[in-house]
């Protein structure tokens, strides 16, 4: 029997190292063999040889037959091959249509589109869109100064997530460890189709790729890029003090935070730069790191006076909060409500800001990090949204955004799905932990946002039915006037698709009808998508965004790149990108890895 797999980095047949046995290969195929209907979207689980995939539902072999219905007709129309018509804009048309037929309308699709390439190009984002994404982010070369080159990959799990059983190094679905089907029917489904087949490496998150993956291949017009405030360093990088253990710590001061940062403030500042220089406008803009604590005021106020920060992002469950000016105390997780550690901190950026404002009219706002994780218990420090009221309340002068609108589950929300199922409300809504009581909470408090960065990535493909419901509910309590998006790019590749999934998206008529959901008009999708967070950083929409030249590597100074840790300028590798690119090979859809046989 044939046990060899596909190499798609190296082009060979290597011997396959699958976890099945012989009689559980029987029953099966190899996808690629079996892919009769080269489909953009797969129409039936595809196993990387850990599990056994489940036979294709009676809904996916609808949505197999529609397509193959609709590609047939369209292809002989177009008189071209159905292979050809599937490659195109067309198959991704066909592909939509089949879906809404089948799963319920979500994306907004017209049947010309699988002839008229023009047509689907209008109903996808216009040109004219304006795109403020404010969650981005890159790492350093290494990650820690002085240190060895990075051995792990940063980003490497949550590239995983998004490219599906195609990413390199990941045997499943890293997310999904009770191996449960997503909406589709599947354990590990693609959700950015232009990463199949592309590497899962350090280099795919560094400045070089981010630039090209943002400003080259998305429709962005304003980025904003942003950190993560360490929580923990390792001892073996540091100075260890009489008492100490060796292992991971939480640090001591913002100086020993640093040599654990997967980007440094520092860095962060200095990619925006680089970039508005060399766009001659402003593309980008920089969060500063949020330590908070009066033990960590200095550290405020020296990235003020270093970097320049347009706005400032935290993390409630990192440990960055120091109290006291105690050398050997660590710093620990903090609240937003809490008087005696977060609120010397909004004091100092509430006072800075009447200065800094007209050059940084973002300054005031306090982007932090909440949900996306499964620990417990369910406390303001690890995520939960109890704190936000009191703290919108006590400083009215500041915005308190909240990063990926405070959903619970860590990247996979089957829970999700299963909570609106379980038929549990909140206020006349699916109680979507913790999304829904977030809603609930900061509703009456116009200073609050919800930003959507991972939890619209992780649903819109996957759990479309929980996009729906979060949305409705977010436009519900809190209006389309107070949703930012943000794609957590470039995790997830280029945040073109998701801009595209935004803009087609839709919230069924049924459940609008049946929780009072507004609808998600061009309008809304406008403000959310842009306007909102130009309005929160002063962005002028009307002015003129000169693009990022496609040379900008060539560009790049030496010392920006020994600042960001990455090796020289290599041109040989940007002719062999330049080659590729001039291909213009089509998408040929190929999965490799097994399908039942069924």
């Amino acid at each position: 029997m044939n046990r060899e797999k596909w190499n798609e980095e190296g082009r060979i047949w290597d011997d396959d190292q699958a976890l099945l046995d012989d009689r559980e290969i029987a029953r099966l195929t190899r996808a690629h063999a079996g892919n009769r209907l080269p489909s953009p979207v797969p129409t039936q689980m595809v196993s990387n040889g850990e599990y056994l995939p489940a036979p294709q539902t009676e809904k996916q072999k609808r949505v197999a037959a529609r397509i193959e219905e609709l590609s047939k007709t369209a292809s002989r129309k177009l008189g071209i091959n159905r292979r050809t018509f599937l490659a195109g804009t067309g198959g991704m048309a066909a592909s939509f249509l089949a879906m809404n037929e089948v799963f319920g309308r979500f994306f907004n699709v017209s049947p010309i589109e699988m002839f008229e390439p023009a047509a689907y190009a209008q109903a996808s984002a216009p040109r004219d869109l304006f795109v403020f994404d404010d969650q981005l982010h890159m790492v350093r070369g290494k990650l820690a100064p002085g240190g060895p080159p990075a051995s792990r990959n940063p980003g490497g799990t949550l590239r995983a997530l998004a490219q599906g059983a195609t990413s390199t190094g990941y045997r499943a679905n890293p997310f999904n460890p009770g191996n449960v089907p997503d909406e589709n029917g599947e354990l590990w489904g693609v959700w950015n189709p232009a990463l199949v087949g592309l590497p899962n490496s350090p280099a795919s998150f560094q400045i070089v790729q981010f630039i090209k993956d943002v400003y080259l291949d998305s429709q962005v017009t304003v980025g904003l890029l942003s950190n993560v405030t360490a929580s923990l360093v390792n001892e073996g990088q540091l100075e260890l003090l009489p008492g100490d253990r060796p292992g991971p710590r939480a640090p001591r001061n913002t100086d020993e935070a640093a040599k654990g940062e997967m980007l440094t403030a520092a860095q962060t500042a200095a990619a925006r730069n680089f970039i508005n220089e060399i766009s001659g406008s402003t593309r980008m803009l920089a969060h500063g790191m949020l330590y908070v604590g009066k033990g960590n005021l200095g550290n405020i106020q020296e990235q003020v006076e270093r970097n320049a920060p347009d706005s400032w992002k935290g993390y409630n469950i990192s440990n960055a909060a120091k109290i006291d000016s105690d050398p050997r105390s660590l710093m620990r997780q903090w609240r937003h409500d809490d008087e005696a550690v977060a609120y010397p901190t909004f004091e100092w950026i509430n006072k800075a800001y009447a200065s800094l404002k007209s050059t940084k009219p973002g300054f005031n706002n306090i982007c932090v990090h909440k949900g996306l994780t499964n620990a417990s218990p369910a406390t303001p420090e690890m995520g939960h949204p109890a704190d936000l009221p009191k703290a919108a309340k006590d400083w009215p002068g500041l915005n308190f955004i909240t990063y990926h609108a405070c959903i619970q589950p860590a990247f996979f929300v089957y829970d999700s799905l299963k909570e609106i199922q379980s038929g549990k409300m909140r206020q006349g809504v699916p109680d979507i932990s913790w999304t829904t009581e977030y809603a609930t909470l900061v509703a009456p408090f116009p200073n609050t946002y919800a930003e959507i960065g991972t939890t619209w990535a992780s649903s819109v493909i996957t759990f479309p039915t929980v996009a729906a419901h979060i949305m409705g509910q977010l436009m519900k309590f809190m209006g389309p006037e107070r949703i930012v998006f943000g794609s957590d790019s470039v995790w997830y590749g280029s945040p073109q698709w998701q801009i595209d999934a935004l803009w087609r998206f839709q919230i069924p008529e049924e459940l609008r009808a049946k929780y009072g959901y507004p609808e998600l008009t061009e309008d809304a999708k406008r403000r959310i998508l842009g306007l909102n967070s130009a309005k929160l950083y002063g962005i002028n929409v009307q002015q003129k965004f000169n693009p990022v030249p496609p040379d900008f590597e060539r560009r790049m100074p030496q010392g920006l790149r020994s600042v960001m840790e990455i090796a020289a300028y290599d041109d040989n590798m940007s002719k062999i990108r330049e080659r590729y690119a001039a291909l213009g090979r089509e998408p040929s859809h190929t999965r490799y890895g097994w399908v039942h046989n069924s």
